[in-house]
């Protein structure tokens, strides 16, 4: 039996030409409120407020930062400028000083323990001879 499996999930699907459902919802979204100012402001404030509106709604329609929409990543930076920061391990002073002072005692005892008599070279030598 074979099982179709879907590719591509993460793309969303084009509605009108190559115009996605949500380009579409902000490109109405900017006409219904340019449509609200041109009916309360007079020409030149219309022109004045219409543009940085088109500008943001433009933005946030085809503006994409690392492949999310805008919407999505202003979002993920408010999250993170004001949610708690976790640090899973930060070393301490008192950690620092006291490994170096434990390595310098084991260094101290592996120079007092490496007096190896003769006695024990030749045993050590006999054994791998035999190879036991």
């Amino acid at each position: 039996m074979l099982f179709n499996i879907p590719q591509f999930i993460d793309k969303e699907d084009k509605i009108v030409g190559p115009l996605t459902a949500k380009q579409i919802g902000w490109m109405f979204g900017a006409g219904a409120i340019l449509m609200g100012l041109w009916t309360v402001l007079d020409k030149t404030a219309f022109i004045i407020s219409a543009i940085p509106i088109v500008a943001l709604t433009g933005a946030f329609a085809f503006y994409r930062p690392y492949n999310q929409s805008l919407i999505k990543f202003i979002v993920s930076v408010i999250r993170f400028i004001f949610n708690q920061k976790t640090y899973l391990w930060e070393r301490m002073p008192e950690m620092i000083f006291s490994v170096k002072k434990t390595q310098k005692n084991k260094l101290a005892q592996e120079k007092l323990t490496k007096n190896i008599s003769a006695e024990k070279i030749a045993e050590i030598s006999n054994i791998l001879d035999t190879n036991k």
